[in-house]
């Protein structure tokens, strides 16, 4: 016999839309099967009428026969032979009813029962259970949107463990119920075959025992042929009964599971992460906005594939491509009070989708996996060995580019510093890399938020820091602007600060990168605070992007150092120079990742730092507004990269004004 689909009792746990979809497959199956055998049985209870209208037509016919003899014809004479020979007829008849009543007990114990037995037993029992598998699986959503909805606070833990363990209930019953209804339909696909062949075997049989007794006319080879029939129905129950002996204990081993299965955030403590994810799958909570303040959560499954983030809804066929993850950022957010948030952000720093994990593994997980796609390990040869490898750096967590876990020892291009004595740009000369005890205190406290200057706070309590969006002009900060020869802007988030204890040297900077970045992987800090970062020939300015406050603001000669990173591009760091008191000096770095190339952020300082020099004197001022392409109010404009074709200038710069 070839083989039989069956559904996976493993799977019924996870309850993945796979398993749904071949569910459905299992579904559709029984319902044709139930349609087909009521016609079956319509069919078979019609012959079934037949012979017993067969039984009483000869009984009818042989009561007739008899009664020849008693007419009184007027012509009467010479029926005696008529006579005798109706009563022999008679008897045939009689005989031969017999024979046509044993057939139709024959056909109602071995053609109509089984069907009926199998329509009301075996068909009833599927769509008893499917109901009972939907009942639980409707109270599982709701028991999970119960606790989905669930708030941070510690006052709920009692109604946190309340709604667990409810949710464990539901999961545990919705499991049970999914594995009686999958053994019932696993079953169904071998009694299918015993229920349309033991009926017509019922029926064939009772006919050639009818016409052997009969008349004696079918020859032996049908008996073979049922004889053969008879075995083949014997050898599926006999696999019927092995499968469902399988069956039996496979279900008791899948039940008797530890409490955790059923318990979302079962170990919140101590939770055991894998962080070398390239792919991932599971249910996560969506949010949909569906108003201006309004918003709905929806419960789907979620898979990686190659570079895309996709959703399939539970019963669907196929998913559907939700996120291009390429070049994407991840970050953990709060949201309306939901725990285990997290966003993912586009290459071009817009805000893309927020979802929701069940449990802090799942969160952790999700994130990592999302960060180890976002460099494109999965198009390496051995992506598993790669991710391992920049895992081992501490670093997966804040960059979705490249390792950025090694030292520089070479000096690149970008790290030049200006020389203002001779207006030139030259490397900056060291003796060779420092050791980082030199460059960075050992256990020097790092800073994951800009935390804003006494006396910038209450500027800014004013409103003497707001930038007006309109253009209108409120305090002397817009003139500020105005006067200014450069202004652009770059959209950046801030990833941490320390003190340094030189600033000789762009090896500072690295450090700084290396230490920041391994901070936030080893205490899992994902969360980062984006800010437009604005380069004039006066300052940098941090301005938020919502309340167009500024953050923070540096003057561009206190910064003495910057640099982008050689590996990832995005990094950008620099580093501050102040004179807090006579005799006593500070210095800090700074580290951010930017949309764009750190390299464009570097050439936007080093052009403001040439203009503040130039300013000193006109007629280097003057040949520098000759070397740079300016726009129509004077001011300065950042050129894009040369053409790789002709080594000229595109004409079509970006603007530095923002």
């Amino acid at each position: 016999m070839p083989a039989v689909d069956k559904l996976l009792l493993e799977e019924a746990l996870q309850d993945s839309p796979q398993t749904r979809s071949l569910l459905s497959v299992f579904e559709e199956d029984a319902g044709t099967l139930t349609e087909y055998t009521n016609q079956l049985l319509q069919a078979m209870q019609r012959v079934y009428g037949a012979q017993n209208e067969m039984c009483l037509a000869t009984q009818q016919l042989s009561k007739q026969l008899l009664a020849y003899e008693k007419q009184h014809f007027a012509l009467g004479k010479g029926d005696e032979e008529v006579i005798s020979t109706l009563h022999y007829f008679s008897k045939v008849v009689d005989e031969l009813n017999i024979l046509h009543s044993e057939l139709a007990k024959q056909l109602a114990d071995t053609m109509i029962l089984p069907i009926i037995q199998f329509r009301e037993k075996d068909l009833t029992e599927v769509s008893t259970l499917k109901d009972l598998f939907g009942l639980a699986s409707n109270e599982h959503d709701v028991s999970m949107a119960k606790y989905s909805r669930l708030p941070k606070r510690k006052e709920n833990e009692k109604l946190k463990a309340e709604v667990a363990k409810e949710v464990a209930n539901a999961r545990r019953k919705q499991h049970l119920s999914s594995l009686q209804y999958y053994c019932a339909l696993n079953a169904l696909q071998y009694r299918k075959r015993v229920a349309m062949m033991e009926p017509m075997l019922g029926y064939t049989r009772g006919q050639i025992n009818f016409f052997k007794k009969g008349a004696e006319m079918f020859s032996k080879r049908m008996d073979s042929f049922l004889s053969s029939v008879s075995d083949m129905v014997q050898s599926i129950q006999g696999e019927l009964d092995a499968e469902a002996e399988k069956m039996r204990i496979s279900q008791q081993d899948l039940i008797a599971v530890n409490e955790s299965v059923y318990t979302p955030d079962s170990d919140v403590t101590s939770p055991a992460i894998n962080r070398n994810l390239i792919q991932k799958a599971g249910y996560l909570n969506l949010r949909n906005k569906t108003g201006l303040v309004t918003t709905t959560w929806e419960r789907l499954y979620f898979f990686t594939q190659g570079g895309n983030l996709m959703c399939q809804p539970r019963g669907a066929v196929a998913g559907g491509l939700i996120q291009d993850l390429d070049n994407c950022s991840v970050m953990a957010v709060d949201c309306e009070d939901r725990r285990y948030c997290f966003q993912i952000t586009t290459p071009t720093g817009k805000a893309g989708i927020t979802l929701q994990a069940e449990s802090k593994k799942e969160y952790e997980e999700w994130i990592c996996a999302i960060n180890n796609i976002s460099r494109q390990i999965y198009l390496t040869d051995n992506p598993e060995a790669a991710a391992i490898k920049l895992n081992q750096t501490a670093l997966q967590a804040v960059t979705p580019i490249t390792s950025l876990g090694k030292k520089h020892e070479v000096q690149h291009p970008s790290q030049m510093v200006k020389n203002t004595e001779n207006d030139k740009v030259i490397p900056s000369e060291s003796a060779g890399i420092q050791d980082s005890a030199q460059l960075i205190a050992p256990g020097t406290p790092i800073q994951f938020d800009i935390v804003l200057p006494a006396m910038e706070f209450l500027d800014q309590n004013r409103g003497g820091r707001r930038a007006n969006p309109f253009g209108e002009s409120e305090d002397s900060s817009k003139d500020e602007e105005e006067d200014s020869l450069l202004q652009q802007m770059f959209v950046v988030r801030f990833l941490g600060s320390m003190a340094v204890r030189s600033d000789e040297t762009c090896e500072v900077i690295y450090e700084a990168m290396r230490q920041v970045l391994a901070a936030r992987a080893i205490h899992n800090i994902f969360r980062m605070t984006e800010s437009h970062l604005m380069v004039t020939s006066k300052n940098l300015r941090l301005i938020d992007p919502q309340t167009q406050v500024t953050r923070a603001s540096f003057e561009l000669s206190t910064v003495t150092q910057f640099a982008a990173h050689q590996e990832n591009r995005r990094l950008i760091g620099f580093v501050i120079h102040l004179s807090e008191t006579p005799g006593e000096e500070s210095m800090s770095a700074y580290v951010f990742e930017s949309n764009t190339e750190g390299e464009k952020i570097c050439y936007a300082i080093s052009l403001g730092k040439e203009i503040t020099e130039a300013q000193k004197d006109p007629e280097a001022l003057a040949q520098l507004m000759k070397s740079v392409p300016l726009t129509n109010d004077g001011k300065f404009m950042l050129l894009n990269d040369m053409s790789e074709e002709d080594g000229t200038m595109h004409e079509g710069g970006e603007e530095s004004e923002a």
